[in-house]
Order: C-alpha cells, then structure tokens, then sequence
C-alpha cells in the first residue's frame, strides 16, 4: 500500500488512510482502546471520507481496523474529558446529524467493511451503513447500549432494515451479554461472506475492491445511489425472520 506521508497536512492521528491503485484504505488505528472513537476520531473520519471520496485515483474504499477490533462505539472515558466534543455528538445523534460512516457523508464510492473482531455499540454504524461487509471468522458483533444505561438508535433501525428484525431486536436487548457470531452473521443477512482463516480478511476484501473497481465509476455511484434511495424509502426493507 501506498500511505499518506506522515506529518503531511492529510495525515491523521486515529486512522490510517491509504491507496493501493483503485482502493483506498480507512483504517480504524486506536488498537489499545479497541479502535473506539476519540474526540480526534470523531473529528478526523469526516475528513477521511471526504478525501478519499474526492480523491479520482479511488474507486473502492475499504474500511478495516488494526490489531484485534473493527470498532467498539464512542470511548466514553476518553470523551467525559472532552465535554465539548461529547456534547457535540449527542446534538448530532439527535438531530440525525451524524458524520461517522461513509453513509453519514454521502460517499458516492462503494465502501466494503471488513469487520476483523469486535464490532460494537456504534462501532455497527459501520455495518449497517456499508455497502458490502465480510467478516472473519472469529468476528463478533454485540450492541452493549441498554448495558450501559443508553439506547441503540440509527445502528439497529438501519439493521433491521437489511436483515430480520428479530435478531436485531434480540440484539439490542440482551445488551453485553450475548454476542453474535460471524457465521450467525452471514445466516441473518449481516455479513455477505465470511473469511476463514481470519488473517485472510485483507486479502479477500483487497480481491473484491479490485473487482468492483474494474466497473465504471458513475455507473457504481448511480446504482449504489438508486439501491440506497429504495432501502430507505418507506415500507421497504427486510424484516421476515
């Protein structure tokens, strides 16, 4: 991969953003804190997005995480000493204002997730809100929420738009004490495919960007659009079990 010169005026302190030909990279770098979202996380993703989504070198992007988490949700300790910061994303999650995934950005691009551990809490904006997801196979997803004393929003209403509802709904209430595997996943409709072994993921999500991006761009950006308008359209979605 080809990555962006630390200390130039793009570089960033929580994510790494690469290039590799057609496929950029957005790579969640907070591996100590299970890539949780800092005060400067928060602040950098929107601009990360919008880079990479500006940049006409790149046709794909690839969202990831380093070390043994995808991305666990807000890191609330970190942010109760940013009171400005925490204040800032409880406006924007009530006025729906959010600029966490490629979605909250309006990304034109596909984006695929390649989800390589924990996901949780509002670490599952970033399934929900992908255009193609794998896992590895020792991915789990948890909505810890209800737990902690607060409420899963956007994440799971967006999930259960694209999966059954009941498991979502299951989900959200068993909180922290249930997990969902990455083969439960793939069964609900979360996942399109799952790699095994896990330190394949890269490589697999690297094989289907390169696929995707043979395509024509505004061909992908137009159909992309024209699916994502028809999934959020009221009464449509999938909620059989």
């Amino acid at each position: 991969m080809t990555a962006v010169a630390t200390g130039s005026p793009r570089g960033f302190e929580t994510l790494i953003v690469e290039r590799e030909g057609p496929v950029g990279w957005l790579i969640f770098d907070r591996p100590t804190h299970g890539n949780a979202m800092d005060a400067v996380m928060l602040a950098e993703l929107e601009r990360a997005w919008q880079e990479l989504d500006a940049d006409p070198d790149v046709r794909v992007i690839v969202n990831t995480g380093s070390g043994r988490s995808f991305q666990t949700g807000l890191d609330v300790r970190q942010l109760a000493r940013e009171p400005q910061a925490l204040r800032e994303q409880s406006r924007r999650t009530k006025r729906s204002e959010l600029r966490l995934t490629a979605h909250h950005n309006r990304v034109a691009k596909p984006v695929i997730a390649a989800v390589n551990g924990v996901c949780a809490g509002g670490g599952l904006h970033f399934v929900a809100d992908a255009d193609v997801v794998l896992a590895a196979s020792d991915a789990v997803f948890l909505d810890p929420h209800v737990t902690v004393g607060q409420v899963s929003a956007s994440e799971a209403i967006t999930l259960a738009r694209r999966m059954p509802f009941e498991p979502v709904m299951r989900m959200v209430l068993t909180g922290r004490h249930e997990r969902i595997s990455a083969a439960r996943a793939r069964e609900l409709g979360m996942v399109g495919e799952v790699v095994d072994p896990p330190d394949r993921l890269r490589e697999a999500a690297r094989a289907l960007a390169a696929t995707i991006a043979r395509n024509p761009p505004e061909h992908l950006a137009a159909v992309k659009r024209a699916l994502w308008q028809a999934l959020e359209s009221p009464g449509v979605g999938r909620t059989s079990p």
